[in-house]
């Protein structure tokens, strides 16, 4: 019979002692350069700038114009664009918030960030963060104070000042009644923290120190805060009584202040007051003569720009502006002075309001008085 072979499996050799030492420190040693190199690494960003999110960052909802135009005005121009989405917070007057806010958008993706700063100086960190991931930012109505911006979108601010301040004195000039000896008049300017606030400021200053007219007292609004500028205004109405011809008030909702306290303490006679945004309550109070004049911003074209680039930076597209304001690409659009005389001719012929907004049954007799209706 045929001889078969049997085979044996051949034994691997043990390893010696040394050895297997020796495998466990190399093993060992691996994972501990692993383990560094995870420890030493730096992170990475939280979020991916997506090109289809914009994040929309407004700093107040005290003034009108934020919620009731700003936002709709800006979504509803994105829209017509293309399938984008926007992320929207309102910081409420809170930089610390809206530091929040905007790291939070990033951290969602958003691949464009629209910034109107609550404090032009503490926005910076918002900017350096956006441009460390990549994601260019519009300052939109405000200047912020540093950073590398791709674009600034707002209004002639010093010439808002100017327009003020000149309907300011022409009103005090053409006003019938007699000044008592001493009177003068109160600045009620914009919050300290608003770069455009400074600018109200320098403007108004522009005309106002070279009419002759005497200031009474100055302050500068924190926040905008209307109860704040009410506050202030009926304490200076209580040291300087029977003195005050009119109120310099650099926006709408810091006159609406100074108008509560001048009827609170039934002043007369009744001052100059000017104001800012041509917010509805303000066109009605250029009707009844509470206050004299406001300034219209075009609201519109300044939100549809907005979106307009934020669209063109979301796909990396150059562009281009009429200005080089700190060697950022800027457009500034021309403000127009409001008073009763031509609300027809300016926010109602621009759709801003209509004489239906404008004219409510309270202010019918007023409307027809001007010739609105």
């Amino acid at each position: 019979m045929p001889f078969t072979r049997l085979l044996r499996p051949r034994r691997r050799p043990t390893p010696s002692h040394g050895g297997l030492s020796r495998a466990v420190a190399a093993s060992t040693l691996l994972v501990g350069v692993a383990m560094l190199a995870a420890c030493t690494a730096t992170p990475a960003p939280k979020g991916t700038p997506d090109d289809s999110t914009i994040a929309l960052l407004l700093p107040d909802a005290k003034t009108a114009r934020y919620e009731t135009f700003d936002r709709p005005l800006f979504e509803e121009r994105v829209g017509e664009l293309g399938d984008y989405k926007v992320l929207y917070a309102n910081a409420d007057q809170d930089a610390a918030k809206q530091q929040q806010q905007a790291e939070s958008a990033l951290t969602a993706g958003a691949g464009v960030l629209v910034l109107d700063p609550v404090d032009a100086n503490a926005a910076v960190s918002i900017v350096t963060s956006a441009n460390s991931r990549g994601v260019p930012v519009i300052s939109y109505d405000r200047l912020i104070a540093g950073g590398d911006l791709a674009y600034y979108v707002s209004f002639d601010n010093e010439k808002v000042g100017v327009l003020q301040a000149a309907a300011f004195v022409e009103g005090m000039r053409d006003s019938t009644d007699e000044a008592a000896e001493g009177s003068g008049i109160l600045m009620v300017n914009g919050s300290p923290t608003d770069s455009n606030a400074a600018l109200f400021k320098e403007g108004a200053h522009s005309i106002i120190d070279d009419s002759g007219l005497h200031v009474l007292a100055e302050y500068d609004t924190p926040g905008w805060n209307p109860e704040k500028a009410q506050e202030w205004v009926s304490g200076q109405i209580a040291q300087h009584r029977g003195q005050i011809a009119g109120v310099y008030a650099a926006n709408d909702a810091t006159a609406g202040g100074a108008v509560a306290a001048l009827r609170v303490a039934n002043v007369d006679p009744w001052p100059i007051v000017t104001g800012q945004d041509a917010e509805l309550s303000a066109i009605q109070r250029l009707l009844t003569g509470d206050q004299y004049m406001t300034v219209y911003k075009a609201i519109k074209p300044q939100a549809r720009l907005a979106a307009e680039v934020a669209v063109k930076l979301l796909h990396g597209e150059t562009v281009t502006a009429p200005l080089q304001i700190q060697g950022t690409p800027s457009t500034l659009l021309d403000p127009v002075a409001v008073t009763v005389d031509n609300i027809m001719q300016t926010v109602v012929a621009d759709g801003f309001w209509t004489v239906d907004d404008i004219c409510t049954p309270a202010y019918a007799d007023a409307c027809a008085a001007a010739g609105i209706e």
